[in-house]
């Protein structure tokens, strides 16, 4: 089984997985009027395809009683049951922050959720899994927050007249979808530090299926009764394009090698530092906004000074949280 065994190594990794979360959704963008519903469908099997091939690979060495086989017969049910559970929840609240973006815009949606999601994720994770100088982590865990803010506000600037009106209800949204985000870590971490524990791929496995498995209660649910939209029939999903599938799958495989990477860099840093890092996703995103995809194009100075801000931020959060598991 492959883990990291320096602090260089593992910090790529972490980088490696905001990477990954925050570029996953470049897939759904190439895809022309289709509903987000029927698109979860190809995206979460794609995270537990992917985290299947790792576990069998990576996480798999001939006569190690870690490997991935080993450790699913020889863990607890209860650990596999949190992981599960972890990834279940995970996919309601990662539903609901898209539907939020939809009626409150981005401006308001990732610094509630996202904002709520890491300060509740490292600090449960952190009280499971004490690692690492917890003064820095919270600085380090502040400038993200801020940086997610500086954000919001970037594309509130853009948006300007006519970004979403906030409504009770979209803030509702995102609330919920933030303290549902923020609750995964810990039942990440319960599995990976408790007895008879999962490796990183067992979990990620079983995170990934628990998410998938998901979608037959959740997804179907919220087909029949959109938050915003008409209702959309399974039979659509058959009738699109096979590039469309094609498209969520490797969005899904993307994020999947993020969560994958996330959670063996915890192995050897802690759920509360890899989980920090790579909640930071929402600032790789705005460098595919910026570069790629020009949302920014004719945006206003102020807009402009809110982006290097965030950026500036995030560089120092990374610097913080460095620090942090280096001064434990």
């Amino acid at each position: 089984m492959f883990v990291p065994q320096t602090f260089v190594a593992a910090l790529f990794m972490t980088i490696l997985s905001t990477v990954c979360w925050g570029s996953f959704a470049n897939t759904y963008k190439l895809t022309k009027n289709y509903r987000f519903e029927l698109y979860y469908w190809d995206y979460a099997a794609g995270i537990f395809l992917i985290s299947l091939v790792l576990a069998f690979t990576m996480g798999s060495t001939p006569g190690d009683n870690y490997s991935f086989l080993a450790n699913l017969y020889a863990a607890s049910s209860g650990n596999l049951f949190y992981a599960a559970l972890g990834g279940f929840i995970f996919n309601v609240a990662n539903f609901l922050l898209i539907a939020g973006i939809g009626m409150v815009g981005l401006a308001i949606a990732f610094p509630i959720s996202i904002g709520i999601a890491l300060v509740e994720g490292v600090v449960l994770s952190y009280l499971i899994q004490p690692k690492g100088s917890a003064a820095l982590l919270g600085l380090g865990v502040g400038m993200a927050v801020v940086a997610v803010i500086l954000i919001g506000k970037a594309y509130g600037e853009m948006q300007g007249k006519d970004s979403a009106k906030a409504s009770r209800k979209g803030i509702l949204v995102c609330v919920v979808s933030g303290i549902l985000m923020g609750t995964f870590a810990p039942f990440i971490t319960r599995a990976m530090t408790a007895s008879q524990a999962l490796t990183p791929y067992t979990a990620a496995v079983l995170f990934t299926l628990g998410a998938f498995l998901c979608c037959f209660v959740f997804n179907v649910y919220m087909m029949k009764n959109p938050l915003e939209g008409e209702p959309v029939g399974l039979g659509a999903y058959f009738r699109v394009p096979a590039s469309y599938h094609a498209l969520g799958l490797l969005g899904g495989a993307i994020w999947g090698l993020g969560t994958v990477c996330n959670f063996v860099a915890a192995s050897l840093v802690g759920v509360a530092i890899s989980y920090a890092i790579g909640q930071a996703s929402p600032m790789v995103a705005a460098l595919w906004g910026v570069f790629v995809w020009h949302e920014f194009r004719g945006a206003s100075g102020r807009a402009k000074i809110y982006l290097v801000g965030m950026f500036a931020c995030y560089v120092l959060a990374l610097i913080l949280i460095s620090r942090a598991y280096q001064s434990s």
